[in-house]
């Protein structure tokens, strides 16, 4: 087991370490990589890091100690309000990140409804199936139901769907801006009008939208309300740290007005150690990542962001072009910004076998299912990349189809297995095992290429090894109906 050293290291061998510890990283530096990452170049990472180390050890646990830090939070939510469309009384709190701003307005509305209708036990908010992951992780954190809207023919929620499950337990409607599988804006109009007539709160995530949208519309671009325009848009979710460009752990939540923020806000007046108050989920809130995201908006400015969107754009509508130009892709539904994903419509080539190959020709793809897909969230400098992309890809689908082979090995088969296997508590319960195992003793980093699909519950199923059998043979024999 490792421990601290006895006395202190060398500071620059420490950080030659640290160079050397990510040089297995994804290569986003060289624009191979198609999530996570919003990279400007290093003139701008500098930037960030100055602003930054300015702030590096305040805190902003309690703001009427480190009050430039409250002006900085204030800035920030003030010109993220101005650029949403709200007015002088939207308010809200810089976060760590989206997955807090998804959470936050759960919380918010949950405590709302406890106040205004005691009578819900059992609270519910309905959501779109492809609303982000963390509002699945909101609903379990928060004892709030997720009920799960469908899509209509284009990929939105289907509205009318939306409108049947609403009753008297519903807490929250939920809509994206766009939603992070296939970059598809979610009926945010529609949705108010539900939420007006029965008086819901709405939520609109636009942690990837909130700060690329606005600017592509102001670019000229045809795009429909979803901001504080539209009536019933009661909170909004943006992500600095995204199409923002600011250093990573800052978001916004923010909401029209402060009868709905005050349910968000968390006070205890009998802590021996004093009146306690918190206005989101963390105690210390650090101090850097406010600075960073205020000098990136001050820096950017108005034409600033509007150039970064245009090549964004640029670039996203030149993948898209040639994509749909392979014969055996398609993209999916109707993308309006940044984010879109891709399939083989017809089985002609198996696609998770075509991001396999991509992988090796060094691009960092992200998979999806449902349907299986590969996903790309562009940025401003991969349109310097455009054709690189587009040739490897071709040539990947080629190899592919002379090679039907590869879709059952490697990744492709473990992703097809995952995405195909119809009992997913066995998904879910293999997931867990292996995620357990990266934060337990050994840290043994899951390899998807070597992973092993095990037993759901051995007291149910049986023998696992009987299991894995029957999940196998049922593999096959759907590949061998499909062909």
């Amino acid at each position: 087991m490792l421990e601290i050293p006895e006395n202190g290291r060398n500071r620059d061998e420490i950080l030659r370490d640290l160079k050397d510890f990510k040089k297995n990283d994804p290569a986003y530096k060289s624009l191979k990589t198609w999530s996570l990452v919003y990279y400007l170049g290093e003139e701008h990472n500098d930037f960030l890091t100055d602003a930054y180390k300015e702030y590096l050890s305040t805190n902003g646990l309690n703001p009427t100690v480190f009050k430039s830090l409250k002006r900085l939070e204030t800035e920030v939510i003030q010109m993220t309000a101005s650029l949403l469309h709200g007015d002088r009384n939207v308010c809200g709190v810089v976060t760590s990140g989206g997955t807090e701003s998804c959470l936050l307005p759960v919380k918010t509305y949950r405590d709302m409804a406890r106040a205004k209708k005691p009578w819900i036990k059992r609270p519910e908010m309905i959501i779109p199936v492809t609303a982000h992951v963390a509002w699945e992780k909101a609903a379990e954190y928060f004892g709030v139901k997720a009920v799960h809207a469908p899509l209509d023919k284009n990929y939105r929620v289907d509205v009318k769907a939306v409108k049947k499950l609403i009753n008297r337990r519903t807490i929250m409607l939920l809509g994206s801006a766009p939603e992070y599988p296939h970059g598809i804006i979610d009926p945010i109009e529609e949705l108010s009008e539900l939420a007006v007539a029965n008086k819901i709160p709405l939520h609109v995530d636009a942690c990837v939208g909130g700060y690329i949208l606005p600017f592509i519309e102001k670019l000229g671009y045809e795009l429909p309300k979803w901001d504080y325009r539209v009536p019933g848009v009661t909170s909004i979710s943006a992500d600095t740290h995204k199409y923002g460009f600011a250093a990573k752990g800052a978001s916004t939540i923010t909401y029209r007005n402060v009868d709905y923020f005050k349910y968000q806000l968390f006070v205890h007046e009998n802590w021996p150690g004093g009146v306690f108050a918190s206005p989101a989920l963390l105690g210390t809130r650090p101090g850097g990542a406010y600075a960073a995201a205020w000098a990136a908006m001050q820096a950017m400015g108005i034409n600033g962001y509007k150039k970064y969107t245009q090549d964004t754009i640029n670039a996203a509508q030149a993948l898209i072009k040639g994509i749909n130009e392979i014969p055996e892709l398609h993209v999916i539904g109707n993308p309006q910004a940044s984010l879109f994903s891709y399939n083989s419509p017809n089985n002609d080539v198996n696609i998770f076998a075509v991001g396999d190959q991509m992988e090796e020709r060094g691009w960092q793809l992200d998979r999806l299912q449902f349907p299986e897909a590969l996903h790309a969230m562009v940025t401003p400098l991969h349109l310097d990349v455009v054709d690189d992309y587009l040739k490897d890809l071709r040539e990947s689908v080629e190899h592919v189809k002379q090679n039907p082979h590869l879709a059952e090995v490697g990744g492709a088969a473990m992703y097809g297995m995952i995405a195909n296997i119809p009992v997913r508590g066995m998904v879910r319960k293999n997931v867990l095992n292996m995620f357990a195992g990266m934060y337990g003793p050994d840290a043994k980093m899951i390899d998807f290429n070597d992973a092993q699909i095990d037993d759901v519950d051995g007291a149910e199923t049986g023998d696992s090894s009987d299991l894995g059998q029957k999940i196998a043979m049922w593999f096959v024999k759907r590949k061998n109906r499909k062909k």
